[in-house]
């Protein structure tokens, strides 16, 4: 266990080297937080960067003086750590720096969900110990199912693919706004490629295509104990095919031959391992909101992509203004059988790559009472910081 641990945090021996992007909103919203006692969780897609984000707080804590034998990280899906307790793993670290049970130390936990107890675990190094934690996960779960036990002892911070600017410093391009033409080139590529940062840099298929497996195999079957696993993925594809467009749990049901029941139950699954995301029709009745179809967007557009082909620009477009609001919980508006994309509390949103907006859409604009009307046109939505 200890050489594996010293493998884990070289900078116990040695001045540490990390050179990869540095994701400035996540890492400013980790150090805002890193003097309180709430357990920082990120969360989000796997392969999104968590890991990476990690290392870079590691990095910044180093170089503003803290002292490297006040930093434990460990990667809990390590095999060679899979049958020791994170307490297990604090008491060697304890043992190796010569630690008292009063001594604080920063604790970072990779995947920390691939741990079947560790909700309990966390809620006792909370309640017991002198320690910060940061911690990593790639399934909801750590939030939804299990929160019970931490309630009011955690800041989650979901970690979302690259936005366009991230995407363009990722490729080194040295543009301003006034490079339209440059700008429209990256953007296409940006449509086609998604956030993914290992896959920006080397828009390998065989990566994608290996991240997909891994996601639906650990992340939905595995981890939920599924065996019917030829219908997850068929869920998977027919879901892809569907970005952006209304579709009901009993339309897929009808497609897949499986109960309601299980057709709610696998999407919110995918939901769970961030794969996908459902959005309702904005409704004052609840009934209405519970019953109507739902719209379906997709965690990152490169994934859509690498399943359906790049062919369906309107709807990638669409998913990748849906990410850049989803805080703002959009939901879409629906009125006599005309559609507008996405409402929030105070803005009406409508995702229009090269198109203008239909004259009944132009019309329920016009007539609709609210803050904010957004015509959302290509990349110029989002590009107000470059």
């Amino acid at each position: 266990m200890e050489a594996e641990l010293f493998k884990q945090n070289p900078w116990w021996e040695e001045k540490f080297k990390d050179d990869s992007f540095t994701r400035d909103i996540y890492l400013k919203q980790i150090l805002s937080n890193i003097n309180s006692k709430e357990i920082i969780i990120l969360t989000g897609l796997r392969r999104i960067g968590k890991t990476t984000i990690i290392k870079q707080t590691i990095k910044h804590l180093l170089e503003n003086k803290t002292k490297p034998e006040e930093i434990f990280f460990v990667s809990l899906d390590s095999f060679n750590l899979l049958e020791f307790s994170i307490h297990r793993l604090i008491e060697e670290y304890k043992k190796i720096h010569k630690k008292s049970s009063s001594d604080f130390f920063y604790l970072f936990l990779d995947e920390v969900s691939s741990r079947e107890d560790f909700e309990q675990e966390l809620k006792s190094i909370y309640d017991n110990e002198n320690i910060k934690v940061i911690c990593s996960s790639s399934i909801a779960t750590l939030m939804r199912d299990k929160k019970a036990s931490l309630t009011g002892r955690t800041k989650t911070i979901e970690v979302m693919p690259l936005n366009f600017q991230e995407f363009l410093i990722f490729r080194e391009a040295k543009i301003t706004k006034s490079d339209s033409a440059k700008l429209e080139s990256y953007f296409k590529d940006y449509l086609k490629i998604g956030g993914i940062p290992y896959y920006v840099l080397k828009e390998d298929k065989t990566y994608i295509n290996e991240l997909i497996e891994g996601i639906i195999y650990k992340d939905i079957i595995a981890y939920h104990k599924i065996t019917a696993e030829k219908t997850i993925k068929e869920l998977f594809i027919l879901l892809c095919q569907r970005v952006g467009k209304p579709m009901s749990y009993n339309k897929i049901s009808e497609i897949l031959k499986i109960s309601v029941d299980s057709a709610k139950r696998y999407v919110n699954y995918f939901e769970k391992a961030y794969l996908f995301y459902v959005v309702d029709r904005y409704s004052k009745s609840i009934n209405e909101k519970v019953t109507s179809p739902k719209k379906i967007y997709i965690g990152d557009v490169g994934i859509k992509n690498a399943i359906t082909g790049f062919k369906d620009l309107g709807a990638s477009y669409e998913n990748l203004v849906f990410l850049s609001i989803k805080d703002k919980n959009p939901t879409y508006y629906l009125e006599n059988s005309t559609e507008i994309d996405f409402i929030t509390k105070d803005s009406l949103i409508e995702a229009k790559y090269n198109q203008e907006l239909e004259k009944n859409q132009k019309k329920l604009f016009d007539t609709l009472k609210i803050k904010n009307k957004i015509i959302a046109k290509g990349y110029l939505f989002f590009i107000q910081e470059i």
